[in-house]
């Protein structure tokens, strides 16, 4: 079972307070803001900062 979009929208990051979106594969949430990255076990998504990782927001160059 995904994870609901309505459930999205109401979300916020537990560090920053910003909006969160869900990845496109599905991995994870991610802080628009902060770029932190929670990641979603067994659809459940684990919102605590420790658990969180840094995502880089640069994108290497397509050819």
């Amino acid at each position: 079972m995904a994870i609901s979009h309505d459930l999205i929208e109401i979300m916020i990051c537990p560090a920053c307070k910003g909006k969160v979106e869900l990845k496109a594969d599905g991995s994870g949430i991610k802080c628009v803001a902060c770029r932190r990255v929670y990641p979603i076990r067994n659809d459940i998504p684990s919102m605590l900062v420790e658990e969180a990782t840094i995502e880089d927001e640069t994108v290497p160059a397509q050819r």
